[in-house]
This record gives C-alpha cells, structure tokens and sequence, in this order.
C-alpha cells in the first residue's frame, strides 16, 4: 500500500483546493476527478493501492468536501476550468485524467479543450446525457428542496442506489459525511449546471485514448448511453465489469487499477516526453 498525502492547491481568484497524492515520483501522472457531492475520499481505494507504475493526484472539487465554497461557479466548464489550473498548481504537465461519475463531464471538456494537457481519458460510469435519464426527475425535485442542514436521511438514500454489492461500511459513511458537508446551494447550482449544459457536445473534439469503465448494474446508466460516447469519441473502447453499480471503483478498486495501469502502459508510459 501506499502512502497518502493531503496538500492544498491554491488556484486563480483565491480558490484553494485540497487534494490527495499517493503513488511513486517517476510514474504516470493520473489525476481522479470526482463526481457531484463526493471529494478525494470516493478514491481512496484507488490511491492506496497505487502500483509504481503510477502517481495519483484526487482534487477535491470546488464548493465540496473541505474545498473553498465560493458563491457561484457550478457549471462544468467551471470544473474543467479548475482542473486545468490545478494541473498548472501542481506541475503536472501531461496526466491521465480519471473521471467518475459526473466529474467525467469535466474530464472530458479538459481533453477536446486541452489535448495537450491530456495523455489519456478515463471516464468510470460516466454518463453521456443526464436530463433523458428516468430518475433524474426525482432527483432533481430532491435537490431543489434542499436547504441546509441538508437532512443526513436524504443523502443516505441518494447513496443507497451508488453500488449494486455491499461495499465496507466505513467507506460508505465517510462519502455520507464527505456530502453532508456540500451546502444545499452548492448541491442545486452543480445539478443545474449538468442539467442545462449540452453534455452530448462535451463529447465533441476528443481525440487522445479513451476508456470506457461501467457496471452493467449500474441502475443510473444504460448500455446505450456507454454506446453514445463510443459513437462519439473515436478510437474508445468499453470495459463492462458483470454485476457491478454506478461506483464502479468502490466496488472493484484492484481491477479498475489493472485497467488503469494497462491503459496506462498502452497509452502514457512513465518515462515518455512530457508527462512532467
């Protein structure tokens, strides 16, 4: 296992974000881009398995966990916008970049935006739309009813539909007190910023490596919606873990990390130019 370290990104206009750091100095940068309500901690699993291989870098996003909350800046090109400084923060010149869940839309708005910045793309059970998806109604009147202190009831069972197998209880109820710490306005501005942007033309224009990780228990994701991403990007390809949910890395954090690093060997090896 390896160690992990907690440090501060101090970004444009004030904004500081933490952010996690675990794996070997001369590995392949891979930066773990979390989804709406979680923080650093959802890749904790991950991080402290880190082959050498591999250096990982979490960012806590804006407005979530211990993260400055500033008053506005919730739509996904604002994400993209701080990963990108991020990368200049911690001089990471060319990474990997891993996005779960909705973190992937920002993810992938840093690869057709940056492809210079990009070395390879990653998106774990990252949906292509969010406005067509069944449950998204419910959850949105949920959100839109928040108010602060946002009930631990309500986000417990936003959580309880995130993996089809039991995963440790410990994990579960730290990313339950990670969101317990989103104020209820953070919660509304990033559900409506993914609701009213276009994602399907955040999809346009990527052209470095990309994999497809998803369970096929996902109950918020389809096939077909993994099936529009692959139409759209060209060259990526799908992974499809049997019996797994939405987290795909809670669940299976060895296997996502093999996938990870042999995407890794193919595409972004440690010692290539420019990585650094």
């Amino acid at each position: 296992m390896t160690t992990i370290s907690v440090k501060a990104a101090p970004l444009q206009e004030g904004l500081t974000l933490p952010y996690a750091e675990a794996g070997y100095p001369r590995g392949t940068p891979v930066v773990f881009v979390h989804g709406l309500s979680d923080s650093w901690w959802s890749f904790e699993p991950l991080l402290r398995r880190l082959p050498a291989s591999l250096h990982g870098y979490a960012p806590t996003q804006r407005g979530h966990g211990d993260a400055d909350r500033p008053p506005d800046g919730y739509r996904p090109e604002d994400f993209a916008s701080d990963l990108v400084a991020f990368l200049d923060a911690v001089g990471i010149g060319r990474a990997i970049l891993v996005g779960s869940s909705s973190g992937g839309v920002a993810a992938r708005i840093v690869a057709g935006s940056h492809p210079d910045r990009v070395s390879g793309l990653v998106l774990v059970g990252v949906p292509a739309t969010l406005a067509d998806k069944p449950g998204m109604t419910g959850m949105q009147e949920t959100i839109e009813g928040l108010s602060d202190p946002v009930p631990r009831a309500i986000v417990e069972d936003l959580m309880s539909g995130m993996v089809a197998r039991p995963v440790a209880k410990g994990l579960i109820e730290t990313m339950i007190e990670q969101s317990l710490k989103l104020p209820a306005y953070v919660w509304k501005e990033t559900l409506r910023g993914l609701l009213e942007a276009d994602l399907r033309a955040t999809l346009a224009g990527i052209l470095v490596p990309t994999l497809l990780i998803w369970g096929d228990e996902d109950s918020f994701l389809p096939r077909s919606d993994q099936q529009t991403i692959l139409d759209a990007i060209h060259g990526a390809r799908l992974l499809t873990y049997e019996g797994v949910g939405h987290v795909v890395h809670w669940e299976e954090p060895g296997r996502v990390l093999a996938d990870l690093a042999d995407f890794a060997a193919r595409t972004a090896p440690a010692d290539a130019p420019g990585n650094r």
